[in-house]
């Protein structure tokens, strides 16, 4: 079982480069075509930008250029949107709705480029309807997923999540099924050995770990749980709610957008 149909988000900024080389690393790996998407928006009132076209033809030449050495197969999809009004987001689920994996990167509030919405991963993790690889725009990321961790809590998301990963846990050395639970309550841990079991019999060598939260954000227990065992991956579940009529997102998959240090593969 592998991903066969990747799509990854480029633009200009200066953390695409990993992203794309992450993507190439993902699609030569699961022997896939790998999509690279870019979003041209526009402003209202607004008129066109002399430079777009260039910055579009550097970001292909860019995509080309490293696909082409990889040998992999490999599509470019320019979505010029003529419509005033419709955001990049969007535009990246309408694609997203037709591919395996989706690979977009952390926004870097010091590189925000106005076209490119603060939120753009949470929205895309929101409204694609597939996994979502985010990536750190701090970071080198030659691969992922040798030894990801499953941040295990019952109930749909993380269901989802681990059904969604089952490509990248089927090729790990070893995958961490880690709960984490209020004082007191066992229940997710004890269902952890569940969960822990199924992907056993998918030939997954499994360590399950458990950890109760004090006054630590979970988020962060998650990431330092991952520089303590040497894990390249966090592989999580996340809900949204209707806040004021927008999708919200629960406050640990919003920790994760602030101080993510690894990838997150993320289902809702």
């Amino acid at each position: 079982m592998k991903f066969k149909d990747i799509l990854v988000h480029i633009d200009n900024s200066p953390q695409c480069a990993g992203r794309l080389e992450l993507a190439v690393a993902l699609a030569k790996e699961h022997d896939a075509q790998l999509t690279g998407l870019y979003v041209i928006v526009h402003q209202p009132y607004a008129t066109q930008n002399v430079s777009a076209q260039e910055d579009e033809e550097r970001a292909q030449g860019a995509f080309s250029r490293q696909t082409g050495e990889a040998g992999i197969r490999a599509e470019w999809i320019s979505a010029d949107w003529k419509t005033v009004g419709v955001t990049m987001a969007e535009v990246i689920n309408y694609h997203a709705h037709a591919k395996d994996l989706i690979v977009v990167g952390q926004t870097d509030p010091r590189e925000q480029q106005w076209d490119v919405p603060a939120d753009l991963p949470q929205q895309v993790v929101v409204g694609a309807g597939r996994p979502v690889l985010v990536v750190p725009y701090a970071g080198s990321f030659k691969t992922v997923g040798k030894r990801p961790i499953v941040a295990w809590k019952t109930g749909r998301p993380a269901a989802r999540a681990v059904n969604d990963a089952l490509p990248i846990l089927l090729n790990a050395e070893e995958v961490f099924v880690l709960s984490i639970n209020d004082v007191g309550c066992e229940a997710d841990a004890e269902h952890g050995g569940s969960i822990c079991a199924n992907l056993e019999r998918h030939a997954i060598k499994v360590k399950q770990d458990h950890i109760m939260i004090k006054t630590i954000p979970v988020a962060s227990l998650l990431v330092n749980y991952a520089w303590e065992h040497s894990c390249d991956l966090i592989i999580m579940g996340v809900y949204a709610k209707k806040t004021r009529g927008k999708d919200d997102l629960g406050p640990v998959a919003k920790d994760f957008f602030n101080f993510m240090t690894l990838p997150v593969l993320m289902s809702n």
